[in-house]
């Protein structure tokens, strides 16, 4: 079978008909276009994994794709947020419980305050913006991450962070 977009689209909107054969022969293609797309973005023995995840989450996402639009750019979409996480996942430095040598250097106490400044300032705004600022800023994450993990939409988790980075602007201008 050919992967080419209207065909996908096709066994897609089938799919949320509740075709479970197109449903099936949907899933068999993606898989397959996974695996060209991840061929050169990760390590062979990670490959099987990664098309995993991102057939799940576009299991679990089926119902948001809108049929008025290309299948392919959407799945592309998922496929690059999941492998954009499997990155962050694969090189952060593991975990590891903390022994003396670990504890703030007294050249590094400055950084310790300034982070204790942080959370208190944070802690001075609304919820919803001290959680975007956190994931955006302080995270790393984008926009869309942060609106998924959050529940708000992307324009809201924009308008939150410029609202509370103002916010945080004035609370410190106040301080001094």
């Amino acid at each position: 079978m050919q992967q080419d977009e209207p065909t996908l689209a096709g066994l897609m909107a089938a799919a949320q008909m509740g075709d479970r054969a197109a449903y099936r022969t949907l899933l068999k293609e993606v898989q397959r276009w996974l695996e060209r797309y991840f061929r050169r973005r990760v390590a062979p023995q990670q490959l099987d994994d990664l098309v995993q995840e991102v057939m799940l989450a576009m299991h679990n996402k089926r119902a948001t794709w809108d049929s008025s639009r290309a299948f392919l750019p959407w799945l592309a979409a998922i496929a690059r947020y999941r492998w954009l996480d499997h990155l962050r996942g694969h090189y952060r430095a593991p975990e590891k419980p903390l022994d003396d040598a670990d504890y703030a250097a007294p050249g590094e106490e400055d950084a310790l305050h300034a982070r204790l400044s942080l959370d208190r300032l944070l802690a001075q705004l609304p919820d919803k913006q001290r959680s975007v600022i956190d994931l955006v800023k302080i995270s790393g994450l984008s926009v869309a991450e942060a609106a998924a993990r959050t529940g708000q939409s992307e324009s809201l988790v924009k308008i939150n962070v410029h609202r509370g980075l103002k916010r945080l602007t004035s609370l410190v201008e106040k301080a001094n």
